[in-house]
């Protein structure tokens, strides 16, 4: 039985991953999650019992935590969901992305390394750090093209400035240690268990609500959109056979402009939770000034992924968007859980 040390694996991404490495069978997971607003232990009350999953609240930056984690269990591959994730928290407050993304990533690398010196000759071999990380580290696309590994790095937000400070750090970390790395740069993703301040779980809260569905700006900033099991399938095939030290995007193929993606959500609530008064959804939608420094558009290049790794998305947006909602509509209690009071679903990142 492998055992991989996931971070971050109460969150969104982090949290489906281990869902479907413990479906797996073969593995066992040492979960190490500070449990912020976006962290939730009921994601994974499917598992709690489950002796292959040992979840451990704390921080990635603590070191000596991280060092002991790793004595005790030699995993034989770390994977690095921990971050603060969300653009508009990181307007109104930079530092605590600095903190995490930036610092928090140092520490664990530094942890990682000295245990990885330590091993023995056929455990360093077999090891790896897998690097999660987002394509808005790339910055922004005009109308036409779409990010490589080989885009440079263009951050426009400080969110992707201390995503992409840390994908730095573990490009440092293999050729100036020789730590064997991989990192992966994904579009948005969408799915069961995400946090309720992201665009489309936002939307179907606000829409079920009856609130007004606040669309930034013209709508028509374009994202390529991901199903999170898409993402996490990938990201196992990286681990398992990606090539030490590389880059591997990882896209959905279905870009979106907002407006579309917010009218694709009306659309299907419109049958599954239609309004008392018999109007349509999207009669909710309501333009809101813009979010400073806005990206008009990504779109992901995964051909590299596809090529070398015989990768490719099998969720289509159509599927996965009539998935999502379904999901959000018969998990409402999870939803009432951690929408704790703390997070209203009010407007954030309005800057200055």
């Amino acid at each position: 039985m492998k055992t991989w040390l996931v971070t971050g694996g109460a969150g969104f991404i982090g949290g489906n991953f281990v869902l479907e490495a413990m479906e797996a069978g073969d593995i066992r997971v040492i979960n190490l999650d500070l449990l912020t607003y976006a962290g939730n232990r009921d994601t994974l009350a499917s598992i709690d019992a489950d002796p292959r999953h040992v979840f451990v609240h704390g921080d990635i930056g603590d070191r000596a935590l991280v060092s002991k984690l790793l004595a005790q269990y030699q995993p034989e591959a770390v994977v690095n969901f921990a971050a603060e994730s969300h653009v508009d928290r990181s307007i109104d407050g930079p530092a605590a992305f600095v903190q995490t993304n930036v610092v928090g990533t140092l520490s664990l690398l530094e942890a990682v390394r000295d245990y990885w010196r330590d091993s023995a000759p056929e455990a360093r071999d077999r090891f790896r750090f897998l690097h999660v990380s987002t394509d808005e580290v790339y910055g922004s696309l005009g109308d036409s093209g779409a990010f490589t590994e080989e885009t440079p790095y263009a951050p426009n937000s400080p969110y992707s400035a201390s995503k992409a400070a840390s994908d730095h750090l573990v490009r440092a970390f293999h050729h100036t240690f020789g730590l064997p790395v991989l990192t992966t740069n994904c579009s948005n993703n969408y799915g069961p268990y995400q946090f309720p301040e992201k665009l489309i779980p936002l939307i179907i809260q606000k829409a079920t609500s009856g609130a007004p569905l606040p669309i930034y700006g013209d709508g028509l900033n374009v994202r390529d959109w991901l199903f999170v099991s898409d993402h996490c399938a990938a990201i196992r095939r990286v681990l398992e056979s990606g090539r030490i030290g590389e880059t591997y995007n990882v896209g959905g193929d279905a870009e979106r402009k907002n407006i579309d993606v917010v009218n694709a959500i009306c659309a299907l609530l419109d049958v599954r939770r239609p309004r008392a008064d018999g109007q349509p959804r999207a009669s909710q939608i309501t333009y809101v000034a813009d979010r400073p420094g806005h990206d008009r558009r990504y779109a992901i290049d995964a051909s590299k992924l596809k090529r070398e790794l015989d990768w490719a998305p099998k969720v289509g947006f159509e599927d996965g968007m009539s998935r999502t909602v379904n999901w959000y509509l018969d998990n409402e209690a999870w939803v009432g859980r951690v929408l704790d009071g703390s997070y209203r679903m009010e407007r954030m990142g309005q800057g200055a």
